[in-house]
């Protein structure tokens, strides 16, 4: 006998439920993914002037721009639903993913140095995203320092994101790169309020693997392999980790396989 999925347990599936004009005034008090993008213990004044900085709430589509290199920063933008990807264009004119964002992030921190983007972003899927003018943000950053410090360690975790990124592109094999993938992934979903071991891939196995420095072929042995011991169960785009705890073991390291033929 099937039972209904609790909270914890549902995957984060988009639904074609028609689009509430309402809901999409809702406040940053109000939004579900507050504890997220706004500091623990912001006064409910600091809140609402948070709220009116924003400048409006932007619908994309699959596969639609974000913002593209070179184009000018005027906003910062966090997800409210859907996910995203960032990539640059190498050298030899390829594209080279640099991470793949969901609800509760900020895109556009790359920008800040020097004005511009350096990357391009694109909609995974249909997405909602806040844009925060950088200038009026700026600007409450010096009334409101708690807003200040939860920047300065959203900035941190995207520093520390990348440099696992160099770590992954580094001395792991490919076995390890993509357990360290699932099990982020993972992670990312728990902290959200969804299953830390069942959710879908919501971007391809083409661009997984040119995140993770490897072929789709690469990818899809991956899947199958892991599949094969036990560790994992797929269908279609959604991955279930059967056990998260070697997974864990063999993305520190501690646990390993022969390479792949």
């Amino acid at each position: 006998m099937t039972h209904a999925a609790s909270p914890a347990e549902r995957s984060p599936v988009q639904t074609d439920t028609p689009l509430n004009v309402g809901a999409l005034k809702v406040s940053c008090a109000n939004c579900s993914m507050h504890q997220l993008c706004l500091p623990m213990g912001l006064e409910d004044a600091d809140i609402d002037r948070l709220d009116k900085i924003i400048g409006r709430r932007r619908r994309l589509a699959r596969d639609e721009h974000l913002y593209k290199a070179g184009d000018p920063f005027r906003s910062l933008y966090a997800v409210r639903f859907g996910h995203f990807k960032t990539y640059q264009i190498n050298a030899a004119g390829e594209a080279q993913i640099t991470g793949f964002q969901m609800a509760g992030e900020l895109l556009g921190m790359d920008a800040i140095s020097g004005d511009r983007h350096h990357c391009d972003a694109v909609a995974l899927e249909d997405s909602e995203v806040c844009e925060i003018p950088f200038a009026n943000l700026e600007e409450m950053f010096g009334q409101v320092p708690a807003l200040l410090r939860h920047f300065h360690r959203m900035m941190s975790q995207e520093i520390t994101r990348e440099q696992n990124v160099m770590l992954l592109l580094g001395n792991m094999r490919a076995e390890q790169r993509f357990a360290v993938f699932l099990v982020n992934l993972g992670a990312r979903y728990a902290t959200r309020g969804y299953s830390a071991t069942r959710f879908q891939l919501r971007m391809s196995r083409e661009d997984i693997g040119n995140y993770l420095g490897l072929t789709i072929e690469s990818i899809s042995r991956l899947l199958s392999r892991f599949r094969k011991m036990g560790l994992l169960q797929v269908d279609k785009r959604e991955v279930t980790l059967l056990e998260p705890a070697r997974l864990k073991a063999m993305a520190a390291g501690t646990e390993q396989c022969s390479p792949m033929a």
